[in-house]
């Protein structure tokens, strides 16, 4: 498939994301209302995907964020820096103290463990992120000026605030007017639509936004909320995977938007918390790609899962540009990081194409 990149030494970026960069506090193999320590890290839904470019296939990537100008947000920074991500399109927002001007957000997650499931619990309104406006990320500058061949961003992103849906679409549609390819993670969140006009108001805003995208990706639940797809007779559980219904659902969001240059979704069962069978599909050029399945894979830490399969499919796409290759990219850097704890990837390239390759898990000297 021919995504008519921009050529690697016209840009400064293979890949940016847009989006809000969290703290992630984990309480381990504990809970979190009866935590009395946290292990920190950094996350977020876009922030992962580029993260995962970075650290795992080796490209050069930015995050376009913003952050409140304190110790909190000094230490996101830090994390980011560890990851590789270049963090000069970074805004820094004053505050003033206790967060009324705005503030940094925190995401709590617990892992879960057999039949309990993995919790999160967000605590993210008013942050620097959500009140940015286009003025103050200057899109024109950063995909005019400094040159990106990708743009991913999501519907996580797009459920912060009012503003925040308005700041997605000028995003994506400067870097349309820019050649710049654009993703979207649909990412539907219930909580963060509930008080913004819930799932009436989050098909407005993705069927405007997908009218501008190359690459979507969600699940089932994603496709159904947020663009009014659904795969008839799946059950309601998700106990039993309809593959067939998968592969209509896709081709009818990619009849439906026709800029559509390839859609994916994860395929996942879940049999308990730290079992799940894994997969994914990819529609490209008029046909459907499916991964190789991942049965019974033994799951630490879900969180960041999917955008792993997210970074793994635009390593792909853009690497090679062969739809079969970019599923099992993404879906093998799924399931290796959903082995680690975390948001985002500790896997490398090395080891999600052995994986890819049918490689087992005996020990390495």
């Amino acid at each position: 498939m021919n995504l008519n990149l921009r050529p690697r030494e016209e840009c400064t970026y293979d890949a940016v994301s847009l989006g809000e960069v969290m703290l992630r506090l984990d309480p381990g193999e504990g809970r979190i209302r009866t935590a009395r320590s946290f292990r920190a890290w950094e996350g977020g839904g876009e922030y992962n995907v580029v993260r995962g470019l970075r650290r795992c296939f080796g490209m050069k990537t930015a995050v376009i964020t913003a952050l409140a100008d304190n110790e909190v947000g000094k230490l996101l920074e830090d994390f980011i820096l560890q990851g590789g991500v270049d963090t000069s399109l970074i805004q820094w927002v004053p505050t003033d103290g206790i967060g009324r001007i705005c503030r940094n957000g925190l995401n709590f997650t617990e892992r879960g463990f057999g039949i309990r499931g993995a919790v999160g619990c967000s605590d993210r309104a008013n942050t620097a992120i959500s009140k940015a406006t286009p003025e103050d990320l200057d899109f024109d500058y950063i995909f005019g000026e400094l040159g990106v061949r990708w743009l991913h961003t999501g519907g996580i992103y797009a459920a912060l605030s009012e503003q925040s849906c308005e700041t997605v679409l000028a995003a994506i549609k400067t870097a349309k007017k820019y050649g710049t390819v654009v993703s979207y993670d649909l990412n539907y969140r219930p909580s963060m639509w509930s008080a913004i006009g819930g799932s009436a108001r989050a098909q407005e805003v993705n069927k405007e936004i997908a009218k501008y995208v190359d690459v979507m990706i969600g699940n089932e639940e994603d496709f159904t909320a947020c663009l009014g797809f659904a795969i008839e007779g799946n059950d309601e559980n998700l106990k039993s995977l309809n593959l067939e219904g998968y592969k209509k659902m896709i081709n009818q969001a990619a009849k439906t938007y026709p800029n559509f240059k390839a859609v994916a979704t994860t395929l996942r069962e879940v049999k308990t918390a730290t079992v799940n069978d894994w997969s994914a599909i990819c529609w490209a050029d008029g046909e459907i790609f499916k991964a190789k399945d991942y049965k019974g894979l033994e799951i630490l830490d879900r969180v960041g899962g999917g955008d792993s399969f997210a970074s793994g499919l635009i390593f792909g796409l853009m690497e090679t540009g062969d739809p079969l290759l970019a599923v099992n990219y993404g879906a093998a850097h799924g399931a290796l990081a959903m082995t680690t704890p975390g948001d985002t990837t500790m896997a490398s390239r090395k080891e999600v194409e052995a994986v890819m390759g049918g490689a087992g898990a005996r020990v390495q000297r």
